[in-house]
């Protein structure tokens, strides 16, 4: 299950959930007049160090997006290193460039932007985070992701939400199950 929509499709917010304060610090978007932004939590039953292992391969993100078939990166996992990825069959691309934002290990942020490719994601940039939480008593992992992108002439922005929406809660499920299906072998837990 992808945890709460937390955020807005534009600004709305409140309260004071955990979530939220890191959504508030973290997850900052200029979101322009013709663009729409969310932001979507997911809970794993992993440890943090094993979850961010994978969120931070920025040259690996076919460990557990299921769109993404190959990706070549140019470059040493630096801020600017760009990626090629190649999208599996179902997805209106083939392909994607995408430029590494941020990648900071202590704080556990990931940002990327796509610089190109053929899709209508345009404009199109993400903040990941990572944060230790404890379920059922054991270690696990908060992560939240957050985008920001153009609305495609011909598309509303709750569809455009609506699309982007669903890749990343079926990335944030593929993480999930990598994660724990990797905590289970290892028997990592701690």
């Amino acid at each position: 299950m992808v945890g709460p929509m937390i955020g807005d499709r534009r600004g709305c917010g409140g309260g004071g959930a955990p979530e939220e304060d890191f959504i508030r610090r973290h997850h900052k978007h200029d979101v322009g007049e013709n663009q729409c932004s969310s932001s979507l939590v997911k809970h794993i039953k992993a440890p943090l160090p094993l979850v961010w292992s994978l969120v931070r391969r920025f040259d690996q993100p076919q460990r557990y997006k299921p769109f993404v078939s190959r990706c070549i990166a140019q470059g040493d996992l630096q801020i600017g290193t760009v990626r090629e990825v190649n999208v599996k069959s179902g997805l209106p691309a083939t392909t994607s460039k995408e430029r590494l934002e941020l990648l900071d290990d202590e704080e556990h942020i990931f940002s990327m932007r796509i610089v190109g490719g053929d899709h209508r994601l345009k404009n199109y940039s993400s903040i990941i985070t990572v944060h230790p939480e404890t379920i059922d008593g054991r270690p696990g992992t908060m992560v939240i992701e957050s985008f920001v992108v153009d609305v495609p002439e011909g598309n509303t922005k709750d569809e455009t939400c609506y699309f982007v929406e669903a890749l990343i809660k079926c990335n944030l499920k593929s993480l999930a199950d990598v994660s724990e299906h990797l905590t289970a072998q290892t028997g990592d837990n701690q």
